[in-house]
């Protein structure tokens, strides 16, 4: 009886995956199409093949929908990934290193999950909010890494730790990426390998 209900959860938890999935993927399709505030849940649910109440359930609004889908988008496999190369590091110079590739992993899952929807929704008070959101999430995950960095004394000795995390969080923006990636065609492993050099430039003593 034990091994029935554990596959029974499982069968469950398998499906409620599979039906948030395929929201997710309807609901990237309508936003990108129509712009966030374009889009009800009833349209998402007649779409997906769900009622509405099951979409309130997962997801509890519109703002949730969005959020999971940014979240999708940025937390993606490769960041996963590379996230845990980065855990198992002590080296606060390897850490920065492959702090490149964190931020290429997120911008390049970014682009291929969020483009057309960023399009469409360009002034959406909704995605300003998450972004701003993400943004805080970003600067607070890369405190760690550069707190190392001062604990070793391997920062440059001009910088103090704020302006460390100012730096940091600029080189690693959106913004930098879209420039350089997006609209002057770099590579996206060139512009990985100049911005770890920039961030060993620009935070550490060598």
């Amino acid at each position: 009886m034990k091994r029935k209900r554990s596959y029974d959860s499982t069968s469950r938890k398998v499906a409620a995956e599979e039906t948030q999935g395929r929201v997710l993927d309807v609901s990237r399709k309508l936003f990108a199409r129509a712009g966030i505030d374009g889009v009800t849940i009833s349209q998402i649910a007649e779409q997906s093949e769900v009622s509405g109440s099951t979409i309130y359930t997962l997801f509890g609004s519109k703002a949730g929908i969005l959020r999971a889908l940014m979240e999708r988008a940025i937390f993606n496999v490769d960041y996963e990934r590379i996230a845990s190369e980065l855990k198992a590091l002590t080296d606060p110079i390897e850490q920065l290193r492959l702090t490149a590739a964190i931020a290429r992993s997120i911008y390049e899952g970014e682009s291929k999950e969020m483009a057309l929807l960023r399009g469409a929704s360009a002034f959406s008070p909704e995605l300003k909010k998450l972004e701003g959101e993400f943004e805080d999430r970003r600067y607070e995950l890369q405190k760690e890494r550069l707190a190392r960095l001062f604990e070793r004394g391997q920062q440059r000795p001009d910088l103090s730790l704020q302006k460390a995390r100012d730096l940091m969080w600029m080189l690693t923006s959106r913004d930098v990426y879209r420039m350089l990636v997006i609209e002057s065609k770099w590579p996206a492993a060139e512009y990985e390998k100049w911005l770890a050099e920039a961030l060993l430039k620009a935070l550490t003593e060598r």
